[in-house]
C-alpha cells in the first residue's frame, strides 16, 4: 500500500462518512474506489464494511451526545434488516467479478438519480410531521428494512439513501430522526455482513481500516455539527463524481 492511496483513502473516506450521516450514499464513492486500487470485488465490498460499521459507530455516538437517539422501534428494524443482509452477504459473494461491477454501475446511476428526487431528501430537520408509529406501519416498516438489509448485504451502495425513504414514506420520520435511526439500522446489520465476508477471507484490513478512520471523522463532524444542513453543498460534488466512476467501473468491467 503506497502513501499515495493512503492519502487518497483518507480523502474520500472522509467526503463519504459527512455524505453517509446526512443522507446516505457514501459507499457510491469508497467501492469503486476500492476495486480501482486493485481489490476484486467481493473483497472490496467485504473490506468497505469496515468502514460502514466504524462509522455509524461514531455517528451514534454523536448524536448520543447531542441526545438523540432511535429508541426500540430503531433495534427492532435493525434486527429486520441483519436478517436480510446474511442473505444478501450470501449472494455477493456468489456474483462473479465482472457481473457485480456492471451492477454496481448500475446501481450508482440509479441512486444518483434517487438523490435528486427522493422526497425524504427534502425534508428539512425542524420539519414537523405527524409520525406513524401504530402497529401496522411498524409492520411495514420493519418488512421494508429486511428487504433493504437483503440490498444492503449484497451491495451496500446507497442503502441510506433507502433506509431514509422507508422511514420517510411509511413511518413519516423527519430528516434528523431519519439519520439517527439510520446509523444504528446499519451499525446492526452491516455486523452481520461483515462476520460474513470475513469468514470468506474477503476482508483487506489494512484497506477497510484506512477508511473506517478517516469515514468515522467524517461521520463525527456531520452528526455533531451539521445534522440537516450542508447537504446542497455536496449533493453535486457527489452526482458527478459517482457518475464519472460509474463509468469507468462500467468500461472496467
Amino acid at each position: 500500500m503506497e502513501i499515495w492511496q493512503i492519502l487518497l483513502l483518507i480523502l474520500v473516506g472522509f467526503v463519504a462518512g459527512v455524505i453517509n450521516v446526512m443522507a446516505g450514499g457514501g459507499s457510491l464513492l469508497t467501492m469503486p474506489l476500492l476495486i480501482f486500487m486493485g481489490l476484486d470485488s467481493a473483497m472490496a465490498n467485504g473490506s468497505n464494511r469496515i468502514a460502514i460499521l466504524f462509522q455509524n459507530a461514531t455517528a451514534i455516538a454523536g448524536f448520543k451526545s447531542k441526545k438523540h437517539s432511535a429508541g426500540s422501534y430503531g433495534l427492532i428494524l435493525g434486527l429486520s434488516a441483519l436478517l436480510g443482509a446474511i442473505l444478501g452477504s450470501k449472494i455477493a459473494l456468489e456474483i462473479p467479478d465482472g457481473l457485480f461491477n456492471k451492477i454496481l454501475a448500475a446501481v450508482m446511476i440509479l441512486v444518483v438519480i434517487m438523490t435528486i428526487v427522493n422526497p425524504a431528501l427534502k425534508l428539512k430537520e425542524g420539519e414537523e410531521l405527524v409520525e406513524k408509529l401504530d402497529f401496522k406501519h411498524k409492520v411495514l416498516g420493519a418488512i421494508a428494512l429486511f428487504f433493504t438489509g437483503i440490498y444492503g448485504g449484497f451491495i451496500q451502495a446507497g442503502t441510506g439513501l433507502f433506509i431514509m425513504a422507508a422511514l420517510s414514506f411509511i413511518n413519516r420520520y423527519n430528516l434528523l430522526k431519519a439519520n439517527v435511526a439510520k446509523a444504528l439500522i446499519m451499525f446492526i446489520y452491516t455486523l452481520s455482513a461483515l462476520m460474513i465476508f470475513a469468514l470468506d477471507g474477503k476482508i483487506h484490513l489494512l484497506f477497510g481500516l484506512s477508511l473506517a478512520i478517516s469515514m468515522s471523522a467524517g461521520a463525527w463532524w456531520a452528526s455533531r455539527w451539521s445534522t440537516g444542513k450542508g447537504q446542497k453543498y455536496i449533493k453535486w460534488f457527489m452526482i458527478v463524481s459517482v457518475i464519472f466512476m460509474a463509468i469507468a467501473l462500467w468500461f472496467k468491467s
